[in-house]
């Protein structure tokens, strides 16, 4: 199992287990899919959106606001932040990868 699958169940495990993980563990957590998400997509060749649609930019905002959630809504965004890096885990291992062409 390599370490981004190892961290996906970690996600995972922590979302169904949300009434037992602090505030700061999900932060924590949600800071490291941050970490993983951002060097995946380098790895895959994705570029850095930075909009508000961006899953990146959403997943800041609510480490940000953790403090603030509810824990139904702490454990959706770590099953979307585990899911985002299954996801981007999969494209690059697939050898599959983004080619940016600059505009004209």
């Amino acid at each position: 199992m390599n370490s981004s699958a190892i961290f996906v169940s970690e996600l995972i495990r922590a979302a169904n287990q949300i009434d037992k993980v602090s505030v700061s563990e999900v932060r924590l957590l949600l800071q490291r899919s941050i970490v993983t998400v951002r060097d995946l997509r380098y790895e895959a060749g994705i570029p850095v959106d930075g909009t508000p649609e961006d899953a990146l930019v959403r997943l800041k905002l609510v480490s940000e606001e953790c403090d603030g959630l509810k824990q139904g809504e702490r454990a959706d965004a770590l099953l979307k932040a585990a899911d985002l890096i299954r996801t981007l885990a999969i494209l690059v291992d697939s050898g599959t990868y983004v080619s940016v062409r600059p505009v004209d």
